[in-house]
């Protein structure tokens, strides 16, 4: 994992929020905000590949120096690039980085229920997973209830109203989606 942007901070709890950010969208910074009521700080991850994606619109680079951009003014908000693309990946790098921290997956309804419900191919995998990190989820178009034996390890973040901030909008030239630091290289990278 590369660093884009560090924490000064040592966190006990780290916040993880991974995503294509093509490009970052104010529903990104509600989600990493929502989620500080939880952890120390976020780590704005980007995969440095994208297993169900394909890099479409913002080069790599690009989409490095709009996290920068919208983290640099905010001692809680960091940004890094993974080596990998899966969720487990991210948290497994950012231990390396913050040895110490508890790390807490941030993502959607429709994530953890892609988490939740994937077929590992080994019964309990999900069990163990869950045991390297926590689960934050934000409503999503709807909200998430997870399994009894597994709310131990899931909360729900207390966000709202952010279903409409969508980041193929934000590449339609709906600009006003995102972070006023990066309006000017969002419309000039999606015209």
């Amino acid at each position: 994992m590369e660093l884009i942007k560090s924490l000064p901070v040592n966190p006990h709890h780290l916040g993880i929020l991974p995503g294509a950010f093509n490009p970052p969208t104010l529903a990104h910074l509600a989600l990493a905000r929502a989620a500080l009521e939880y952890v120390d700080a976020v780590l704005l991850v980007l995969p440095g590949i994208l297993p169900h994606k394909s890099w479409e619109g913002a080069t790599k680079e690009e989409r490095r120096e709009m996290l920068r951009l919208i983290t640099e003014h905010d001692d809680r908000l960091g940004a890094a690039l993974s080596a990998g693309g899966l969720f487990i990946d991210m948290v497994r790098e950012a231990r390396i980085h913050f040895p110490t921290a508890e790390p807490h997956l941030i993502c959607g309804r429709d994530a953890a229920e892609r988490i939740i419900s994937w077929d590992y191919g080994e019964p309990d995998a999900i069990d163990r997973i869950l045991g390297e990190f926590r689960l934050l989820v934000a409503p999503r178009n709807g909200s998430y209830c997870a399994p009894d034996h597994l709310s131990h390890a899931v909360r729900t973040l207390d966000l709202s109203c952010w279903d409409e901030y969508s980041s193929t909008e934000a590449r339609r030239g709906e600009v006003r989606l995102v972070p006023d630091e990066i309006k000017e290289m969002v419309g000039r990278i999606y015209r």
